[in-house]
């Protein structure tokens, strides 16, 4: 896969706040995402230890989210561990996984926040200015914003607001259980990013992409293969 990093990744958590503001601008929300079309959706996920990142990427098949490929890459993470720069940590691993994918990819979903940022800049977004494929962040916990309880039902959805805006939707992805947050993260409108989360939603929390590659990436940080399935 295709990654093209337009600046360096070696900054000062000062430089990289402002380099953050200035990406954030070159961020595409929209078009809408035509679910019929996507025929490949990939998930990112970092495992850590120490200093060490262990990245993995995952290739499901769309919407049969059968696996077609798994690629794992360890990085050393030369950023400190700064709130609200953690792209600038993960980065470097995740990068090296996607290089190493030979499928054509329509979306990928990260366990990150896109849009739902302090600076509009996270992971998702970040990583979406560098790639050709849409991007969407699918986080477990909320960075920023505030927002209603959605119903308790799958499918459920609320406003995360911040600053009267809206960044991203609270969604329940299973009924009952603690809802995740959805955000753009480049080249994609949030309803599609939504929509699409929800496809690949089984019968967990979180959707299969990220949830295979949060395996992988375990696995691989202790030493196995990262495409050993379970």
């Amino acid at each position: 896969m295709r990654v093209e990093v337009p600046h360096r990744l070696d900054l000062s958590p000062a430089e990289a706040r402002e380099l953050q503001g200035e990406l954030a601008l070159r961020v595409v929300e929209g078009p809408p995402l035509d679910l019929s079309k996507v025929r490949h959706v990939a998930g990112a996920d970092v495992s850590t230890q120490g200093e060490e990142g262990y990245a993995t990427v995952v290739v499901l098949s769309f919407p049969a989210l059968e696996v077609v490929e798994v690629k794992g890459h360890q990085a050393e993470l030369r950023f400190p561990y700064v709130p609200g720069l953690l792209a600038f940590r993960e980065l470097p691993p995740v990068i090296g996984a996607l290089e190493k994918i030979e499928t054509t990819v329509d979306a990928l979903i990260l366990d990150a926040q896109g849009r739902a940022h302090p600076r509009g800049m996270g992971l998702a977004s970040h990583l979406g200015l560098f790639l050709e494929a849409p991007t969407v962040g699918c986080a477990k916990s909320r960075l920023v914003g505030r927002h209603e309880e959605p119903g308790r039902e799958k499918g459920s959805v609320a406003d995360l607001v911040n600053r009267g805006e809206v960044i991203g939707k609270v969604v329940r992805t299973r009924d009952g259980v603690s809802p995740v947050y959805v955000s753009v993260g480049d080249k994609v409108d949030l309803a599609s990013a939504v929509a699409l989360v929800l496809a690949c939603c089984t019968r967990y929390r979180l959707p299969e992409t990220t949830r295979q590659a949060h395996n992988a990436a375990n696995r691989l940080r202790l030493g196995g293969e990262p495409g050993t399935l379970f």
